[in-house]
């Protein structure tokens, strides 16, 4: 059995991305210059000039967008990243969303303009004609997939750039104790093709377990082993090396039932000592990718995901930025 001296046995390949950022520190005030008072004479009026565009767009909005259209109102929530297009339908249906102050019924549209209402709070609303924004995370240890945590562990929502009118949705979870690759957008909808069993999107682990594990057991665990909540089995699983009492696996599913990795390896005789996701679907874990930071998708990227996922992609002109 071949020995490896690395602590993670495998480096993946760098996906495809615009920029890789920590924590976001504020932009230096400016201090504005004096304005001198006219003379009280009369003068003549001056031309009028013609305006200019603002010299910086902002990072969201350099590209220009075709004109938004009327859309399903479950479809257009699922993509501002209020939840899933199944989420909404539930809301819509049980009264507690409005359309410029009436309650709003399964199947109705709105169109640019409307003000609807969730719960009571106005959404600022993501028309197709925009993309949405998908970030890939690097998930340390201790950290919680949730918002709402009634122990007040730390989130990994605290880690993620700031945004205004959306909120991150995340593409599946990973338990408090793993580590790795986590997907977020600011669409409930591609979310949740993201995380259809129909996609059979497959999920890659890097396994540290305690011993060896002998070639009868690796084979249950691929022909599949009976939980508590149905059979599972892997789909592939490749030794990784290891030294001492540590050895590391590396495995992949299709599916990413709770906990189901560890629990697996638990049904035949042996504890995990470290788990980290390396891939999801067709991304994998950055190899320059630090803990806790986040690495954004270039548009292009963004929009050739949603074509594969059966969504529509708008498409964008460059605007010409003035130079500075």
């Amino acid at each position: 059995m071949p020995n490896n001296q690395k602590k993670t046995p495998f480096r993946s390949p760098q996906a495809d991305s615009r920029r890789t950022t920590g924590r976001r520190s504020g932009p230096a005030e400016r201090a504005s210059a004096p304005v001198a008072r006219p003379e009280p004479e009369v003068m003549a009026p001056a031309p009028e000039r013609p305006r200019r565009p603002p010299a910086d767009l902002g990072k969201r909005e350099r590209h220009m967008v075709a004109p938004a259209k009327p859309e399903r109102l479950q479809k257009l929530l699922a993509q501002s990243g209020v939840g899933s297009r199944r989420e909404m339908e539930t809301l819509i249906a049980e009264g507690r969303v409005n359309v410029n102050g009436e309650t709003a019924t399964l199947g109705q549209s709105a169109s640019p303009g409307d003000r609807v209402k969730v719960n009571g709070r106005l959404v600022n609303l993501k028309f197709s004609n925009r993309l949405p924004r998908v970030i890939l995370y690097h998930k340390p240890e201790g950290e919680i997939v949730s918002r709402d945590d009634p122990d007040h562990r730390p989130s990994v929502f605290t880690s993620l750039p700031r945004l205004s009118g959306a909120r991150w949705v995340a593409v599946g979870r990973l338990d408090f104790n793993t580590s790795g690759l986590l997907l977020f957008t600011t669409s409930g909808e591609l979310a949740n093709r993201l995380m259809h069993p129909r996609y059979q999107l497959v999920r890659e682990y890097a396994v540290r377990v305690l011993g060896d594990l002998g070639v009868e057991a690796q084979q249950r665990l691929l022909d599949g082993v009976e939980l508590e909540d149905g059979l599972a089995q892997f789909s592939t699983f490749q030794d990784a090396g290891g030294d001492g009492a540590n050895h590391w696996y590396r495995v992949s599913l299709f599916e990413g039932r709770n906990r189901e990795v560890r629990r697996m390896f638990e049904a035949v005789g042996v504890t995990v000592s470290r788990l980290m996701r390396v891939r999801y679907g067709p991304f994998v874990l950055p190899p320059n990718l630090k803990r806790g930071q986040v690495q954004e998708l270039d548009d292009a990227v963004v929009g050739k995901l949603m074509t594969e996922f059966g969504l529509e992609a708008p498409a964008r002109a460059p605007v010409k930025r003035r130079p500075r």
